[in-house]
């Protein structure tokens, strides 16, 4: 084998090998991120209702 055909036969490769370097970017979000605490606050309201009519039930008869 020619001595200076071996390096050319490897550009090709490494040139396919620094292609494939992977790559991580870190960006920031454009909108600020919201966190939707609905579900919380409705479970928050419920327990009061419920715990509330129960002691209406108790104090009161319905008959």
């Amino acid at each position: 084998m020619d001595r200076a055909r071996i390096p050319l036969r490897l550009v090709p490769v490494a040139l396919v090998a620094a292609a494939c370097a992977p790559r991580v970017e870190v960006v920031a979000p454009r909108e600020p991120i919201t966190i939707n605490l609905n579900i919380k606050l409705d479970a928050d309201v419920r327990l009061h209702i419920e715990e509330k009519a129960k002691q209406d039930v108790e104090s009161k008869s319905i008959f």
